[in-house]
């Protein structure tokens, strides 16, 4: 196939003595995500979308929550690990299209930070990353900030 497109979704509650990272960002807020990595629900989407389109199933596979290995362990250093592996796979990162659910904090300012750190860790250029970023209105556990949630699609081309 000259083409192959992928989605991603990741979910994480907020927890208390934590950093929010987001994106590969550290964010300023009283709270981070939980999680056995840095709980970057971004980066985990992107993984998924990224492993999903080349068949070769979702992150907690390659890199489970019940290895000490990956304990607190930066996603930036699981993404590089994923494009890799789509490299491998013979296919390359046209683009990238995420939204991230978040009631609190804004994360406008600090999208263009995650564009730019995203393309760097995946050796593409910025213009194929796009991030959005929505509440939900106050609806359910995303809009009673309890968590935040990411979906990413991406869409890969046969080098």
């Amino acid at each position: 196939m000259k083409f192959k497109t992928g989605i991603g979704y990741d979910i994480h509650r907020f927890a208390k003595d934590r950093k929010l990272v987001v994106g590969g960002v550290e964010i300023p807020y009283e709270r981070g995500l939980e999680g056995h990595s840095d709980a970057d629900v971004l980066l985990h989407a992107l993984c998924d979308a990224l492993l999903g389109a080349i068949g070769q199933g979702d992150i907690g596979e390659h890199f489970p929550n019940t290895d000490p290995e990956y304990k607190g362990i930066s996603s930036l250093i699981l993404l590089e690990k994923v494009n890799t592996i789509v490299h491998q796979s013979g296919y390359a990162i046209g683009n990238i299209d995420a939204v991230i659910q978040a009631e609190e904090p804004n994360l406008k300012a600090y999208k263009p930070k995650m564009r730019e750190v995203i393309a760097k860790y995946l050796t593409i250029d910025e213009s194929a990353v796009n991030i959005k970023a929505t509440t939900q209105e106050r609806l359910g556990a995303i809009g009673n900030k309890e968590g935040m949630a990411a979906f990413v699609s991406v869409l890969l081309e046969k080098k």
